[in-house]
C-alpha cells in the first residue's frame, strides 16, 4: 500500500479536522517567518484544501 493510499485512508470521514489543521499549519509558519512567505503559505493551504476536497469526493464516507 502506497503512502498516498494511506494518507486518503487516514483522511476518510475526517476532511474537515484535516482542512482546520492545514489553515493552523499555515497561519503559525505565517506567525514564526513574519508573514515572509505568506502567499507561498496559501498556495500551499489552497492546494492541501483542494486535495481533500477531491479525495471526498472521490472516496466518500461508507
Amino acid at each position: 500500500m502506497s503512502m498516498m493510499d494511506k494518507l486518503k485512508q487516514m483522511l476518510k470521514g475526517h476532511e474537515d479536522q484535516a482542512k482546520k489543521g492545514v489553515d493552523k499549519a499555515g497561519d503559525m509558519i505565517d506567525e514564526r517567518t513574519q508573514d515572509k512567505y505568506r502567499s507561498q503559505v496559501d498556495t500551499a493551504q489552497r492546494q492541501a484544501d483542494k486535495y481533500i476536497d477531491q479525495n471526498r469526493r472521490d472516496n466518500p464516507p461508507q
